[in-house]
């Protein structure tokens, strides 16, 4: 075993129940899942978009696929019963934030009673032994002075996805000892924002940019100076691994973990600047003010806690994860199969663990 890398000995044949498991990052997390060997069990509604990597990834011979919605605590409950699952990743979510302004009720619905629905069957079975319920660094009560989060600063919300999320937080905190006593050990995983190859989703910064550059149209930019924790997706979803194979173990750990790079956190037009340096003829238009429904102007997070306690760090720099996300667009448009662009980053980024274990960096 490698030190820092999934133990691919604890997940080979283990029986998961992934939520969420048509999304951007459970499609990426199934990937690495099934390639690991381990039973999957996807819970989720269907893929929003005809080109949802999910589609163009899965392993039908390795994946029970279930279209469930978790608001529904009927089908939740028996789905859980039927798969018995042994690990559980929660990704499910409505996770747009300006879907959250339009459609409040769905947000918190699913966000929080849907949570609680996960939460109830998994008491009910009382199969599982580990619970990684992922949420946002969005969670966190933000004051904008751009100062990174900890673990333990006060969570908040000033928008009906980023409270959805803290009030999801304090549903997990609600069920953690009642989990405990059952033999489950739960925890949540507070990611940064992430990118990477594959991301469809209305309202996030490098599919937009896809869509307006790759169809010769200029891009609209409503909040060029804002800064967010960028991330590949691969990053925080090694965290969640390793996260999951601790709580499994029965070792003690803390109730929640932040996921985010090591260096500061940088703003939209940056990244936007690094990307269109992949392309060709580009045209971008950044608002002189912010556009639209409120929404935090810095974010930042502390991932100190997952360096020491799980020996998590993130490897790829800014520049890095946005020229690999880049060039996975290009290619995908070019016509390569998404399957072979995934495993390339999944093999280099694998590389780069190894590397690092080598050198004595985790």
């Amino acid at each position: 075993m490698i030190a820092g890398l999934p133990d691919r000995n604890f997940w080979r044949g283990r029986r998961v129940l992934l939520t969420g498991h048509t999304g951007f990052k459970g499609a990426w997390l199934l990937f690495w899942l099934e390639a690991m060997g381990a039973r999957v069990t996807g819970c989720s509604l269907a893929p929003e978009q005809p080109e949802a990597l999910f589609s163009q990834l899965h392993a039908p011979e390795r994946l029970a696929s279930e279209i469930v919605d978790i608001r529904n605590p009927k089908e939740l409950s028996s789905l859980v019963a039927r798969t018995e699952p042994e690990v559980v990743f929660h990704l499910a979510a409505q996770s747009l934030v300006r879907r959250g302004y339009s459609d409040p009720h769905a947000t918190f619905e699913t966000n929080v009673s849907g949570t609680n629905n996960l939460l109830q069957a998994l008491a009910e079975v009382k199969s599982a032994r580990a619970l990684v319920v992922t949420t946002t660094d969005k969670v966190y009560r933000n004051c904008d002075d751009g100062r990174p989060f900890v673990e333990a600063d006060p969570l908040g919300g000033h928008d009906p996805y980023s409270a959805s999320k803290a009030a999801c937080e304090m549903v997990v905190d609600g069920w953690r000892s009642r989990l405990a006593e059952l033999g489950c050990a739960t925890a949540t995983a507070r990611a940064g924002n992430v990118i990477g190859g594959g991301d469809w989703a209305e309202d996030r910064l490098i599919p937009d940019a896809i869509r307006a550059w790759s169809s010769g149209q200029v891009l609209q930019v409503r909040r060029p100076d804002a800064t967010r924790p960028w991330q590949h997706v691969l990053e925080p979803l090694r965290g969640y691994l390793i996260l999951a194979e601790r709580l499994a173990s029965g070792k003690d750990t803390a109730p929640a973990f932040n996921f985010g790079p090591r260096s500061e956190s940088a703003s939209v037009r940056k990244v936007l600047s690094l990307a269109a340096a992949q392309f060709e003829d580009v045209q971008t238009e950044f608002a002189e003010t912010p556009e639209g429904p409120a929404e935090a102007h810095a974010l930042a997070l502390d991932p100190s806690l997952a360096e020491t306690a799980l020996g998590v760090r993130s490897l790829w720099d800014l520049d890095q994860t946005v020229a690999l996300t880049a060039s996975w667009y290009r290619a995908f448009l070019d016509g390569r199969p998404a399957r072979d662009l995934c495993e390339a980053d999944c093999s280099a980024y694998l590389d780069a663990v190894r590397r690092a274990s080598v050198a004595g960096i985790r």
